[in-house]
């Protein structure tokens, strides 16, 4: 769309959003239409339908990011004001000539995508994390505290991944689909972390999958992640607070009601703050089986990251490894390679002998050739599935 028909655009859709105030209108298909018709009494009908798609993709829509919100293979949009948009297609960042009339439309667009999820965007609020409706993940932010204004879009690809499929991608290497299944057979708690964009979610989703289907799967999440292939899931999606501010429902609140929905299986997609505590302690008091996804670049950061979270809590160092040690049996960790492609990179246990600061040694691990090979910890690994019953 060349700068002329893109301002056409912005004006069309002006009117058009002033005439369905006036008469009392939603802005639907139809009635985006019928003001379009009205506007473009002579329009050829092909070009009336052009039209009326870019208005509704305008005044509801994602404006000129329409062709890239459909392209399935996109998992990440970033602009970097009206002339610089970006997307990764699973192979890292690509500048697209895709661009915003100026800087306005953009923050007018933006500002729209907040506001249809009760959230603020101005000056007084200059910067905003919301889930959107159709389960995309924005982050934006208003100038000064940028140069111009950022958009980041983690889109929502509602696609779930097997195991197996995983391992025929080649993701989990030698015996890694093994090992997997008999961390779900034995009943581990577990941790799958991972740098961003790894596939901690896609890998957790397919584990969710080898859950047999007389159990019981509760998910507690930020915003609608995971998609496991399995008959009775229960989902349960924290509430932000609305543009007054109020109205929150945190992650924590939401795992003290999942403990009384008799959960087989506890589930938190991503912990990033106190609702951390939350979930140690139900896996402390008998919730065999529960696991989440936590960022953390190495597995050596793991024990440090948790502390730093429980932390927020009000739980001291000592405490947090103490529940630790106690609650988690296996950390599962994921790689991003720089070509893109995402993989099983080891399955780590929690030690913390008396005396000894807790660390995640290593049980099993993969080179990027997909060759297995036990660690220090592997014993220990394998003496935890060897008691659930969850054998090699």
């Amino acid at each position: 769309m060349s700068d002329g028909d893109a301002a056409f655009v912005l004006t069309m859709a002006t009117e058009v959003r002033n005439a369905l105030v006036a008469g009392g209108q939603s802005v639907t298909a139809a009635s985006v239409e019928q003001q379009v018709r009205a506007l473009q009494p002579v329009a050829p009908r092909g070009h009336l339908y052009d039209l009326t798609t870019q208005v509704l993709a305008e005044l509801s829509g994602y404006s000129v990011l329409e062709p890239v919100m459909a392209d399935p293979l996109v998992t990440d949009v970033v602009i970097n004001g009206a002339d610089s948009v970006w997307i990764d297609r699973g192979e890292g960042m690509v500048r697209t000539p895709f661009r915003f009339a100026d800087d306005d439309h953009l923050r007018d667009v933006v500002v729209r995508w907040a506001a249809s999820v009760g959230r603020r965007l101005d000056q007084a609020q200059p910067f905003v994390d919301a889930g959107l409706k159709d389960g995309h993940r924005l982050h934006a932010v208003l100038p000064p505290l940028a140069p111009r204004i950022c958009v980041s879009l983690r889109l929502h690809r509602p696609q779930s991944f097997s195991l197996r499929d995983l391992e025929v991608a080649g993701s989990l290497g030698a015996d890694g689909y093994q090992w997997l299944c008999a961390l779900m057979a034995a009943r581990c708690a577990f941790l799958i972390t991972g740098g961003t964009g790894s596939g901690k979610t896609t890998v957790l989703s397919a584990l969710l999958s080898e859950v047999p289907p007389t159990q019981r799967i509760v998910l507690v999440e930020d915003t609608p992640e995971l998609f496991p292939q399995h008959p009775h899931v229960v989902s349960l999606v924290a509430r932000h607070a609305n543009a007054e501010g109020m109205g929150a429902i945190g992650l924590e609140v939401l795992i003290r009601q999942a403990l009384r929905m008799r959960p087989d299986r506890l589930v938190v997609g991503e912990a990033r703050g106190a609702e951390l505590i939350d979930l140690l302690s139900a896996l402390n008091t008998g919730h065999e089986g529960g696991c989440g996804t936590m960022h953390a670049n190495s597995p050596a950061d793991v024990v440090a990251r948790i502390v730093a979270l429980c932390s927020r809590g009000g739980w001291s160092a000592q405490t947090s490894l103490a529940q630790l040690t106690a609650a988690i049996d296996a950390v599962v960790h994921v790689v991003r390679e720089p070509d893109g492609s995402r993989r099983l990179s080891s399955i780590g246990v929690v030690v913390g002998d008396l005396g000894k600061p807790a660390e995640v040694v290593t049980a099993v691990q993969w080179s990027s050739d997909g060759r297995a090979h036990l660690g220090p910890g592997g014993e220990r690994l394998l003496a935890r599935l060897s008691h659930g019953q969850g054998v090699l």
